[in-house]
């Protein structure tokens, strides 16, 4: 059994193979945490002290016992108006204007299996994997009930948290804030890395020692952004990608969301994800729920590479789903950067027949093939194929890109309205814009209501009168703007952000249940949506619109830390870059793209005899690879943001096989030696190096590493197979 309940003292113990969680009800009937780390035996009450503190408030339980006060006590689900001033994961706003809720413990139980959130992705386990436990706490004055779940993965060390919150009185009530997790640490002193960036620089590393105060990170763009994921890491201070103890935390969300960390008076250490609380105001009427999206919890003392492997394998193994959940994908060649909106059938066929030369499986028909739509400033919201522009029909083009040897896929932005279309002009009221005041545009298009089933419902069935007309093996959601005018004609303004999430996901699952053999790519202006809620019903998601090779080695770095190289959709582009203007080999951009789903996005008839000839060498490693790529253990093995190459390692399950990669990223006269020290190889097994035959001990691998060559180019990069000799 993962989860024990001591009835006698009523402590709560959540077993992983390598980790423990601990809580207490205590005689008032609150919640505390005591503890979350290494796996450990017997009770950690023992650690809760009581002392007078002042001016930290004492609830009316405790009668004149000043030493007992919530400001200061660890718990799991903290809440505003018990006296507790630290950040809080939950503030119910009362009919009667009081902004309070004392959550109390009331029940129990616990369960086989991983729960289900009912119209949100979560972690998902056969039953015998997982168990679940819930803890129902009350407010006896409002009739407030909260569930609060757990979900324990024993073998994967995986805890997830969400919350129940539901409204048992008799008036309405208004959520102005919830989470899904709270930790709290007695004691520590911890760095926190967190992930920031813009559109086509996503995911950059930041790491912060968390000091005195409130550290806040989140999104108010109505996806979960750019600007910053929805993923962070506690560390102990000196933990290395080898060693050290540290925590990650990974909302299953693709909207709005909170982040806190704060170290208090006492040196205690709070952190709390969950829904964003601004443009956040969500009303329950009697007996209605509210379902907290979950937290991906997990802990190990073995550094950051431990961690991401742990996160890895829950994606891959307990978020993705379908066919694709592990299946190597296609190498795919998009026509966006070949032609962006100027192409015609004959330039999607020729493309075709490009790729099928040089071995490429997929060709995708990106933005302009619908509607009126030959430029960013119309058609988006009519979702017929513009046959005039391509010349034929769609299952004729289909049939022809079949016929030249290659599977077909497609580019949609269904969220998206264009006010010149014929849908914007039927239903403006179907747009989010706020009455009486001027549009906010973002690439000149607006956002639809898709908190709005019938507008979902419309869109869907135009979306699957497109699909039915071929056979269509891709398709590449995209999301190109962010919400500004948080306004629905229909629905409560407080409740439009979270439900407009909802409405995706809603739509996300009828497409995925319709055609489950369909790979479904997530892309918003690039990474602007990568996060795991997305990836419960897209298996990958275009890792950037930036798809400069040096910029990637930086973005992909940042991606790895919670997300599969499975995920990443990682594509080879033309020269000079079309966002950076930098050159780089064509050898280096496919080594940097194979470090995710790899394809191309270029144009088949500009290149030369000698590049085609690489590509299709490209191709075929990738191939040869494609399994431990994207199944494969991965490790950082430098640091692209401070050292001088960025290096990483694939290394099969067995130990027995393992791909280095290295892009060397300063050169200057008289340049040093760059030495790679490998990681996750078998120390006494010994390793040949297919290209050279020479062979090193794994040890010496991981502790001597191997020198780089000092060549006169700029941005060189290395492959390097090595095979364990049996």
């Amino acid at each position: 059994m993962a989860i024990h309940y001591q009835r006698e003292n009523r402590i709560f113990t959540l077993h992983t193979e390598h980790t423990t969680y601990q809580m207490k009800v205590d005689d008032f009937g609150f919640l505390l945490h005591l503890y979350y780390g290494s796996s450990i035996s017997g009770d950690m009450d023992y650690l809760l002290t009581y002392y007078d503190r002042g001016f930290s408030g004492n609830p009316s339980d405790a009668g004149n016992d000043k030493t007992y006060s919530m400001d200061v006590l660890p718990q799991e689900y903290p809440v505003q108006g018990v006296g507790d001033y630290r950040n809080n994961a939950l503030i119910i706003h009362n009919a009667d204007d009081s902004d309070c809720c004392d959550l109390r413990y009331v029940s129990h139980e616990i369960k086989e299996g991983k729960y289900e959130l009912p119209g949100l992705p979560a972690v998902y386990a056969p039953v015998e994997e997982a168990q679940t436990l819930e803890i129902l706490l009350e407010d006896a004055v409002s009739g407030v009930r909260v569930k609060l779940l757990y979900g324990v993965l024993a073998r994967e060390d995986i805890i997830t948290r969400s919350a129940v919150i539901t409204n048992c009185g008799k008036e309405e009530i208004v959520v102005e804030k919830a989470a899904s997790s709270c930790l709290d640490f007695l004691t520590g002193d911890y760095d926190l890395l967190s992930f920031y960036g813009r559109h086509t620089m996503e995911r950059n590393l930041q790491r912060a020692e968390i000091a005195h105060g409130s550290y806040v990170i989140g999104s108010r763009r109505g996806a979960s952004s750019h600007q910053y994921n929805p993923a962070v890491i506690l560390a102990e201070k000196g933990t290395t990608e080898e060693a050290g103890g540290c925590y990650g935390m990974l909302f299953v969300y693709s909207g709005n969301f909170l982040f806190q960390a704060e170290k208090d008076q006492y040196d205690q250490t709070r952190v709390i994800m969950g829904l964003h609380d601004e443009q956040f105001h969500y009303p329950l009427a009697k007996d209605e729920s509210l379902i907290v999206p979950e937290t991906i919890l997990c802990y190990t003392d073995n550094g950051f590479s431990a961690l991401s492997a742990k996160y890895h394998r829950c994606i891959r193994e307990h978020i993705c789903r379908g066919r694709y959940g592990r299946q190597s994908r296609p190498v795919l060649l998009n026509s966006w950067e070949a032609a962006y909106f100027d192409f015609s059938g004959e330039t999607i066929v020729e493309l075709a027949k490009g790729a099928a030369e040089l071995g490429i499986d997929m060709v995708v028909m990106d933005d302009g093939w619908f509607g009126d739509r030959d430029d960013d400033d119309r058609g988006l919201g009519d979702w017929y194929v513009n046959e005039k522009k391509l010349g034929c029909t769609l299952r004729e083009l289909i049939q022809k890109v079949n016929d030249a040897g290659v599977k077909f896929g497609i580019w949609i932005e269904p969220e998206m309205v264009s006010e010149n279309s014929n849908l914007y002009r039927a239903h403006p009221d179907w747009a989010m814009q706020i009455p009486g005041r001027g549009p906010v545009r973002g690439r000149n298009q607006l956002m639809l209501d898709f908190s709005r089933k019938d507008v979902r419902e419309l869109i869907f069935n135009q979306i699957c009168a497109v699909l039915d007309q071929g056979n269509i093996e891709y398709v590449k959601w995209d999301m190109n703007r962010s919400i500004a005018e948080v306004y629905s004609a229909v629905n409560h303004p407080g409740k439009v952000t979270y439900d407009y999430v909802l409405g995706v996901y809603d739509f996300l699952e009828k497409l995925t249940q319709r055609y489950p053999d369909i790979l479904i790519e997530g892309c918003s202006g690039g990474g602007g949506r990568f996060d795991a809620g997305m990836l419960y019903y897209t298996p990958q998601i275009w890792c950037s619109d930036n798809t400069d090779a040096v910029d990637r080695l930086r973005i992909q770095y940042g991606t790895s830390f919670f997300y599969p190289i499975s995920a990443v959709g990682s594509h080879v582009s033309a020269v000079p870059n079309h966002q950076t203007g930098r050159c780089t080999s064509l050898h280096t951009r496919g080594v940097v793209a194979m470090a995710g789903t790899f394809g191309y996005e270029l144009s088949t008839g500009k290149l030369t005899e000698e590049e085609k000839e690489e590509i299709k060498e490209q191709i075929r490693q990738y191939k040869r690879y494609s399994e431990l790529i994207q199944n494969g253990s991965y490790y950082r093995l430098s640091n692209p943001f401070q050292d001088a190459c960025a290096a990483w390692l694939f290394v099969a399950e067995d130990k027995k096989t393992a791909l280095l990669n290295v892009v060397l990223l300063e050169n200057h006269g008289n340049m040093t030696i760059t030495y790679i020290k490998l990681n996750g190889l078998a120390a006494d097994a010994l390793y040949e190096d297919v290209e050279t035959g020479k062979c090193y001990y794994g040890s010496a691998l991981m502790r001597g590493g191997l020198p780089m060559p000092a060549e006169k180019k700029e941005y060189p990069a290395y492959q390097m197979e090595f095979r364990m000799v049996e």
